[in-house]
């Protein structure tokens, strides 16, 4: 062989496959509680929730305790702690075009990763399996915490270096509730500010229409001393936000998003289109879209 050809074999073989990125604009689409995913993902600061594993992968893995985080430590995308509880955090530095691809790739990573060893992940997984292919899909049992020691085994939390790092991961959690008037509606305080926000369960575009027609009525606050703020995009839903007073407590916002979420749906079961009030509407709120977080 001619030594120009061995040298164009060695560089073939010296090449990594190229692995193609894939955006996913609704990456929870399919999953029960896909409007819960996007506020954890996006809104709340510091929450758990429990996941179940497929038959198949208990059987290969064992039956290893695994739990959905909003944030780990340094946003790493996996955890592996010492007694073999596995947590996957939400909101990462690095992720491909499909977070659902991602955080598959973090579970099964770190289900082959031993008890108490760093999870490696790669930044860009390509093909394979996504959450809905390997978990028993359900609702999420929510719980938000006001710290983030639930990352920690017990006898862990005694080490006076990971609590100086849990202050300051504590630091920058801001109140947060989870309101029972809807799915995926939160209340917030932040910045001496305090916001609803909701994650509208529905298709954009009936979403849109839906909001247009309450604010063709006048009808998209929450009462007095508050304001419709905007909207953003989130994972292919829209995420409404209301600016409102700080001194009032979330508790006492349950009956005003109650209220409002009748309209909504009232709104939502309206055919046929748009009138001219209701089109200028719509066109004043795409205008408002906010910046998320």
């Amino acid at each position: 062989m001619s030594k120009r050809r061995k040298n164009q074999r060695a560089a073939t073989a010296g090449k990594r496959e190229r692995i193609r990125d894939v955006f996913v604009p609704r990456p929870f689409e399919g999953l029960v509680d896909e409007p819960e995913w996007i506020a954890l993902r996006e809104l709340v600061p510091a929450a758990s929730a429990p996941l179940r594993l497929i038959p198949a992968l208990v059987d290969e893995h064992g039956d290893r305790p695994v739990t959905l985080a909003t944030v780990l430590p340094m946003a790493a995308p996996a955890m592996s702690r010492d007694d073999g509880h596995i947590f996957i955090g939400l909101q990462r530095h690095l992720q491909s075009g499909d977070v659902s691809r991602d955080l598959a790739e973090s579970l099964l990573c770190a289900l082959r990763t031993a008890p108490g060893a760093q999870v490696a992940v790669p930044p860009l997984p390509g093909p394979g399996p996504r959450l809905q292919d390997i978990l028993v899909d359900g609702p999420l049992e929510i719980s938000l915490h006001e710290g983030f020691e639930f990352w920690l085994a017990p006898e862990a939390a005694e080490d006076p270096t990971v609590r100086a790092s849990l202050e300051r991961a504590n630091a920058a959690i801001y109140p947060t509730q989870r309101l029972a008037a809807a799915r995926a509606a939160y209340w917030c305080r932040v910045s001496e500010k305090a916001h609803v926000r909701w994650v509208l369960p529905e298709a954009e575009e009936a979403a849109l229409d839906a909001l247009a027609r309450l604010g063709a009525a006048g009808s998209l606050t929450l009462g007095e001393a508050t304001r419709f703020a905007g909207m953003f995009r989130a994972h292919g839903r829209l995420v409404p936000v209301w600016d409102l007073p700080e001194d009032i407590p979330a508790g006492d916002w349950e009956q005003p998003v109650a209220d409002f979420a009748k309209r909504y749906a009232d709104a939502l079961s309206e055919t046929g289109p748009l009138d001219a009030d209701a089109r200028r509407s719509r066109q004043g709120l795409l205008g408002r879209q906010l910046t998320l977080r």
